[in-house]
Formats: structure tokens, C-alpha cells, sequence
């Protein structure tokens, strides 16, 4: 049996700028944090024929054109099996649809556990270049690569998405006092609200590909508060990036009315008048994870469970994809 896991992730600045339509024109930049939170996969040889599935359903097929799940049908279809005899499970710390890649954690992990199964290495960047193909060429998901990209490296990593499709990556090569501060001062507490980023993303990607004027101008800006975010990190002004973070989520809000809602924004003022420096809702919009930089975690966490919003305590991830069974 192979098990692997691949990390999910918060986005640190500069999200939304790594879909195609965007970068193919503009160049895109994005800087990511993975976290100790993980999407885990197992690939083992069983004892009957085809192809068991086990994950919110259960399938038993004999081909591998049969399988209703997307992304494994798509990986397993690159793999050619002409006699399948597959048993394949997959497990999560933190449910699909709350921003924090797990479509992307998914992909890498059970890209991972097939070609370890099959006793073959795959590096890195070539593990988030098949998963993108898999999600964005041929399921033609609405999505970019910075769930992909961080996932198989791990770390709080910046990545350049250029414009032939080429991603330069590079660690921030952050102190240990600005690591520990960031990693203590930064506070995920989950909405209640599960979504799927497809429509958010569809409309970004459809406004972008028209040229909405609007949409370019947002996105460019995103672009340079994320840029503006690396250099208050690598500065160890964290208070800085905590401000930052507010002012994108206020231009985050204007790329389409479902980004918030009325509870959400009750609860992001509500933080902010208590001990958050900044925060922004992680991934797409609509739903998921309230991620804030808080000065006063007590005034913070006091006023967030009054509200009824559960916290998820983390750590950074530095290891990336990887087996964690052989």
C-alpha cells in the first residue's frame, strides 16, 4: 500500500492573478503558504478484479473509462492500465469547498500515490504541472495553479506564472522571527459556508477574457498588493502585511456580489474592532475559511466564538507533497 498527502494552503497575496486567462496576458504572481492540514490518498493492489473508489461514494468498475470521478478517471486514463487492479481511498482533514485547495491537494496526492505505486519518481514540479494539465486542459476547470504549485512544493513559497505557462517558484527566505510571528498571529475560523469556487472563477475568467475593464484593473492591483505583501514579509513588518491583507479583501469584494455576504461582513467587522489587523476570506470567495493577522488573538478568538465560528489551529507545512506510507 502507498499512502500519500499532499498539504492544503492559505494564500498570502496576490490570489486570483495564476488563471490563464489572466497571466497569459499580464503575467500573474502569487504568494502561498502551505499548511498542516492534508488531503491523503491510498493506492493498493487488491485481492478482486478492476477498480474499487472509495471517497464520498464508493464505485467497483472494471475500466477505467467507467469511473465517475473526474480527476481519477483523468489520471488513471494518462496512466493506460490495460488491466486495472486498483484500490483507491482517499481521506481529508478539512471538507472540500472552503477555500483552501483541496481540488488542487487532491490531485498532487494521488498523482503522488499512482506513480509511486506503479515505482516510479516524479519531482515536484513536474507533479503540479500534471495535476494543473489534469484539472485546467483536460477537465477544463475554471481554475489557476497556485493550488497545484504549492501542494508539491510546499513552504511559503512565491510563484511567477508566465505568460507561455512556464512558473518560476522561489521559498521566502523569511527570518525565524517572522516565520514564528506570522505562523503564531495568523487565525483561520470557518464560516459555516461550503461553495464550490467554479462560478466565482467562471465569471473572473469569462470578465477576463473579454477584457472587463473593471476586473483587469482589480487583478492588476491584487497583483501589486501581492508583491507589496512579499516585501513587508521579508521586512518583518507583519503589521504592514496585516493591513495589506484588509485592502485586498475590500478590492476582492468588487469582482462580483457573491465574494461576501451579510453574515460574513458582520464578522469581519467585528474582528477587525477586535484585535484583527486585517484578514480576507481564503480562496475563491463566498464561503470557506476567515483567515485574520491579529495583534490581540484573545480579543479575537473571544469575539469569533461569540459569533459561533469554530477556529482551525495551524502550522506551516515545509515538506510538500510526499509519501508518508511505502
Amino acid at each position: 500500500m502507498i499512502i500519500s498527502r499532499s498539504p492544503l494552503r492559505i494564500t498570502l497575496g496576490g490570489g486570483g492573478t495564476d488563471l490563464p486567462s489572466y497571466y497569459q496576458v499580464h503575467e500573474g504572481f502569487v504568494l502561498s503558504a502551505a499548511i498542516d492540514k492534508y488531503v491523503y490518498v491510498s493506492v493498493m493492489r487488491p485481492f478482486i478484479n478492476g477498480i474499487i473508489l472509495k471517497y464520498s461514494e464508493i464505485e467497483h468498475v472494471e475500466t477505467v473509462e467507467e469511473i465517475n470521478h473526474k480527476i481519477i478517471r483523468e489520471v488513471l486514463l494518462l496512466e493506460k492500465l490495460k488491466t486495472p487492479q486498483l484500490e483507491i481511498s482517499t481521506l481529508a482533514d478539512i471538507p472540500a469547498g472552503t477555500g483552501l485547495g483541496s481540488s488542487g491537494s487532491f490531485t498532487t496526492a494521488l498523482i503522488k500515490a499512482v506513480y509511486s505505486h506503479r515505482k516510479r519518481l516524479i519531482s515536484p514540479v513536474e507533479l503540479a504541472e500534471l495535476a494543473c494539465y489534469v484539472e485546467i486542459d483536460k477537465l477544463r476547470k475554471p481554475v489557476g495553479k497556485q493550488d497545484q504549485y504549492i501542494a508539491a512544493h510546499g513552504g511559503i513559497t512565491e510563484f511567477t506564472f508566465q505568460a507561455d505557462g512556464s512558473v518560476i517558484s522561489n521559498p521566502l527566505a523569511l527570518s525565524i522571527e517572522t516565520l514564528f510571528c506570522l505562523e503564531e498571529n495568523l487565525l483561520l475560523f470557518f464560516t459555516g459556508f461550503t461553495r464550490s469556487a467554479g462560478d466565482i472563477l467562471q465569471d473572473q475568467k469569462d470578465k477576463t477574457l473579454n477584457s472587463d475593464v473593471k476586473m483587469l484593473e482589480n487583478l492588476h492591483f491584487t497583483k501589486k498588493l501581492g508583491i507589496e505583501s512579499k516585501k513587508a514579509l521579508l521586512a518583518g513588518d507583519l503589521n504592514k502585511f496585516g493591513e495589506l491583507m484588509n485592502v485586498h479583501w475590500q478590492h476582492k469584494k468588487e469582482r462580483m456580489s457573491g465574494m461576501s455576504n451579510t453574515n460574513i461582513d458582520k464578522w469581519y467587522s467585528d474582528a477587525m474592532r477586535n484585535g484583527a489587523v486585517g484578514g480576507k476570506l481564503v480562496g475563491a470567495g463566498g464561503g470557506g475559511f476567515l483567515m485574520f493577522y491579529a495583534e490581540d488573538k484573545k480579543a479575537l478568538r473571544a469575539v469569533m466564538k461569540k459569533n459561533g465560528l469554530d477556529e482551525v489551529r495551524f502550522k506551516f507545512d515545509f515538506e510538500g507533497t510526499r509519501n508518508v506510507y511505502s
